[in-house]
């Protein structure tokens, strides 16, 4: 068991609270896999993304759809004469 000096004083590390940490698998979109480790799941358990870095266009640097919904035009016309006015 560690022990801590905090002030002078010693102080043992609780047992038990920290989740486990161990190895598991992740596959990418397109296939590829790698190792690591993990407080995710159980030993050994394989996790398949939907999004990664590979697919995503945060990262990849492609085209969002921005969906309006109307915010974006209400505002606009909301706010169009503060614009118009310079």
């Amino acid at each position: 068991m560690s022990k801590l000096v905090l002030c002078g004083k010693r102080l043992s590390m609780k047992k038990e609270i920290h989740p486990k940490y161990h190895k598991i698998k992740v596959v990418m979109t397109d296939g590829s896999e790698f190792e690591t480790r993990s407080t995710w799941g159980k030993e050994n358990d394989v996790m398949k993304l939907d999004i990664d870095p590979k697919s995503h266009s945060a990262w990849t640097g492609g085209t969002q759809k921005i969906l309006d919904k109307g915010r974006v035009s209400k505002y606009n016309k909301k706010f169009a004469d503060l614009r118009n006015k310079k």
